[in-house]
C-alpha cells in the first residue's frame, strides 16, 4: 500500500475500505453477502413495479409512448443525480443505517403509486422510488464488498444478482396479482419492503460494528494508488460510462417496451407478454452471477469485451425473427449482456481504490439514469416511428463494444506499480 502520492497513480484516500478486512469469521460474511442480495432482491422487485404497470397506467391516464418514457426518466434521473454525491459522501462517512432509510422511501413510493389519480403523482411516486434506489445501491454495495472477503467479482455479482432476479420476478408477479385485479393490489409488495427494513437494520448493525472495530485497530489508515496514471484513469472512466450507457440504453428498450413490442408485432396478451419478458430478465440474472466470478479468474476486461461484442449477431436478427427466436435471441443476449455489469463495476473500483462508494453510485445511478433519457428517447421515436423501429435502431449499440480495446490491463498495472514501488 502507498504511503504517498505516486508519479503513475492517483491517490485516494478510505480509512473503511482500503486497508485489510478483519471478520470474525467466514459464516459471518456469508450471512452479509446473502443478506445483501436478498435486500437487493426485495428492493429491485419493488421498483420493477412501476415498469411491470405500464400499460395499465398508460391506460388509466391515457398517456402517450413519451409520457411513458418521461416516468422512466423521472425514476431514473432522481437515482442518477442522486447516487454518485450519496457515494461520495459516504465514502468519507459511511451511514451504515442509510440502508432502512433507502428502503423506506421506496415503500413510501409503492403507496403513492397504489392510489395515484393522475400523470403527476405517478411522477412524484417514481421520484420517491428513485431516491430509495440512490439511497440504498451506494452503502450496499460496499457492505458486499466488505463481506467478500477479497473475491470482489464473487461478492458484486451475488450483490447484483439479487437485483436482477427482483426485477425479473417483478413482472411476473405483477402479471397475477396486479393487473387481473387492479393498481391498488401494488400495496401487497410493501410487505416486502417492511421486511427489507428489517434485514437491512441488522445489515447496518453489523456494518456499524465493523467501522468501529476497524477504526479502533488502523485508525485513519492510509491512501491507495491507482495503478495506473491520472489521464488513463480518466480515459478508462469514461470508456466504461459509455459502455454502460450502451448496456442501458438497449436494456431500456426491453424494460419500457418491450411487452408493447411483443403485444404489436406477435399479438400477445399483457399477461402473456409479460411472461416473455420474465424469460428475458430471467437470462439477465443468470448472466449477473457469472460476470464476476469469470472476471475473478480470467480477467475483468475480457469479461467487458465479450459481453457487450458478443451480443451483436443476436441484437442485430431481433427485430425479424419470428416470436420462437424473438426469445432465443432476447435470452441469450441477456444471459451475455447482463454479465458485463459485474466485472465493469469491480474494474472501476480497481482503477479508483478506496472509491467504492462513488464507483457504485455512478455506476447504479448516472449510468443508469442515462438508460432512462434512452427510454424517454425511445419512446419519442416509437410514437413518431414504430415501436419495431425502435428495436432495429438499438440493434447496432453493442458495437461500441469496440471501445473495450483501450482499456488497460490492469493485472500488468498492477505489477508495474509493485515493482515501481520497490525500487523506491
Amino acid at each position: 500500500m502507498a504511503s504517498g502520492p505516486v508519479a503513475s497513480g492517483t491517490l485516494v484516500s478510505d480509512p473503511s475500505i482500503s486497508a485489510p478486512v478483519q471478520r470474525t469469521g467466514s459464516e459471518i460474511a456469508i450471512a452479509i453477502l446473502i443478506s445483501a442480495s436478498v435486500c437487493h432482491l426485495l428492493n429491485d422487485m419493488m421498483q420493477s413495479m412501476l415498469a411491470s404497470i405500464y400499460p395499465m397506467i398508460k391506460g388509466d391516464f391515457h398517456l402517450d409512448f413519451a409520457q411513458i418514457g418521461i416516468i422512466t426518466l423521472t425514476f431514473q434521473l432522481t437515482a442518477s443525480l442522486l447516487q454518485p454525491f450519496v457515494g461520495m459522501w459516504t465514502d468519507r462517512h459511511p451511514m451504515p443505517f442509510s440502508l432502512p432509510i433507502g428502503m423506506g422511501s421506496t415503500l413510501m413510493g409503492l403507496v403513492l403509486l397504489a392510489f395515484a389519480g393522475g400523470f403527476a403523482t405517478v411522477l412524484v411516486a417514481a421520484a420517491l422510488i428513485g431516491v430509495g434506489s440512490s439511497v440504498f445501491h451506494p452503502e450496499a454495495s460496499r457492505v458486499s464488498r466488505l463481506a467478500s472477503g477479497g473475491r470482489h467479482g464473487l461478492a458484486q455479482s451475488l450483490f447484483q444478482v439479487g437485483g436482477n432476479f427482483g426485477t425479473a420476478i417483478g413482472p411476473l408477479l405483477a402479471a397475477f396479482i396486479i393487473v387481473p385485479y387492479g393498481r391498488q393490489n401494488v400495496l401487497w409488495f410493501t410487505l416486502a419492503a417492511f421486511l427489507g427494513i428489517a434485514i437491512l437494520t441488522y445489515m447496518g448493525s453489523w456494518y456499524n460494528r465493523h467501522l468501529i472495530a476497524h477504526r479502533s485497530k488502523h485508525g485513519s489508515g492510509k491512501g491507495t494508488a491507482s495503478p495506473v496514471a491520472r489521464n488513463v484513469v480518466i480515459m478508462s472512466m469514461t470508456i466504461l460510462i459509455i459502455l454502460t450507457f450502451t448496456k442501458n440504453f438497449y436494456m431500456a428498450s426491453f424494460h419500457s417496451y418491450y411487452t408493447f413490442y411483443l403485444i404489436d408485432r406477435f399479438d400477445l396478451s399483457v399477461q402473456s407478454a409479460q411472461i416473455h419478458l420474465f424469460l428475458f430478465l430471467g437470462a439477465v440474472a443468470a448472466g449477473t452471477i457469472l460476470g464476476g466470478p469469470i472476471g475473478d479468474a480470467i480477467g475483468r476486461k475480457f469479461v467487458i469485451w465479450f459481453s457487450i461484442l458478443g451480443v451483436v449477431p443476436f441484437t442485430l436478427a431481433l427485430p425479424y425473427v419470428n416470436l420462437f427466436w424473438t426469445d432465443v435471441f432476447a435470452i441469450l443476449t441477456g444471459l451475455i449482456m447482463a454479465s458485463a455489469f459485474p466485472a465493469i463495476v469491480v474494474y472501476a473500483q480497481e482503477l479508483l481504490p478506496g472509491k467504492v462508494g462513488m464507483v457504485a453510485g455512478l455506476f447504479f445511478g448516472f449510468a443508469f439514469g442515462m438508460g432512462g433519457l434512452g427510454a424517454a428517447l425511445l419512446g419519442w421515436l416509437a410514437d413518431h416511428t414504430s415501436i419495431g423501429f425502435v428495436y432495429q435502431v438499438c440493434s447496432f449499440l453493442p458495437l461500441l463494444g469496440i471501445l473495450t480495446w483501450f482499456l488497460p490491463n490492469l493485472e500488468t498495472a498492477r505489477m508495474r506499480l509493485r515493482a515501481g514501488l520497490a525500487k523506491t
